[in-house]
């Protein structure tokens, strides 16, 4: 009987070290999944080590401009008084196309894109001189989806490294700003195949060797 008696203070006290054990266990695993959160927040602010992208070029780079090899100021005095008249120009500008120029001829005039105050600048629709190598400036005011395709590189031609400098080819080193549409190509005729090659030479062969005879 006394065994009896004593078995519910024996398990009144395994419940209380079992309840005890769970209590603990749980402050332990919400303490550990507080101090993950912490750590989780805190390398939040660290920086990733990552490839650093390139960095947009802020400059076109491209080769020398003709035009800066020959300045205009070096036949042009900016002194002298500007003729603003449309007309055919004479020698050494004779090799323009067209009355004028092949380039919206019926809206446009050499001053509407060359300064007539500055011979050496090139004059934008709002009064603002540009230097010749940025020429492309002068372009984009009409041609506003061709010029958004170069700077992306879509349309045009580049050269360089993918992480390295480029070379932006600017408009005027694939089209005559004068004349800019391409004149037409013959095409080059198709490549001949294997077995036209082989036939034509060997009857060449044999009439080299019936000449022989």
């Amino acid at each position: 009987m006394r065994r009896l008696s004593f078995m519910p203070f024996v398990l009144f006290v395994i419940s209380c070290t079992l309840m005890s054990l769970l209590f603990n266990s749980d402050n332990v695993f919400a303490s550990g999944t507080l101090s993950s959160e912490e750590e989780t927040i805190e390398s939040s602010d660290e920086e990733v080590p990552f490839d650093r992208p390139v960095k947009e070029i802020k400059k076109y780079i491209a080769p020398m401009n003709e035009l800066e090899l020959f300045p205009c100021t070096d036949c042009h005095d900016e002194e002298w008084e500007t003729d603003y008249t449309r007309r055919e120009l004479d020698e050494p500008h004779d090799e323009i196309p067209g009355k004028f120029v092949n380039h919206d001829s019926d809206n446009r005039w050499c001053l509407d894109c060359h300064s007539a105050k500055k011979r050496d600048r090139f004059r934008l629709i709002n009064g603002k001189l540009v230097k010749f190598n940025e020429y492309y400036r002068v372009c984009e005011q009409c041609h506003k989806r061709i010029y958004r395709e170069w700077k992306m590189g879509v349309h045009g031609k580049r050269t360089g490294y993918w992480n390295g400098e480029k070379q932006w080819m600017h408009c005027a080193q694939c089209h005559n700003p004068h004349n800019p549409p391409f004149k037409p190509i013959k095409p080059k005729p198709a490549p001949r195949k294997p077995l036209d090659i082989k036939a034509s030479s060997s009857a060449g062969a044999r009439t080299s060797s019936a000449g022989t005879h």
